[in-house]
């Protein structure tokens, strides 16, 4: 995993039936070829399949860490 950037995204969804706010998370694989740090905040794009798993790649990187 050389190239490669694990991107986690949570977001806060409405639960249907009890109306309770609640996190949901996914881990994306990425290809990163900008050499993104860990902390980064990075917009992804959708990309043709690289490998098994990375279907993503690094747009951008919106801000660094410091």
């Amino acid at each position: 995993m050389d190239k490669t950037v694990v991107i986690g995204v949570q977001r806060q969804v409405q639960h249907p039936l009890y109306r309770k706010t609640v996190l949901r998370s996914e881990r994306f694989k990425a290809h990163d070829e900008l050499n993104c740090d860990v902390g980064d905040l990075v917009e992804i794009s959708e990309t043709r399949p690289i490998s098994k798993e990375k279907r993503w790649r690094v747009a951008r990187i919106i801000e660094k860490v410091k």
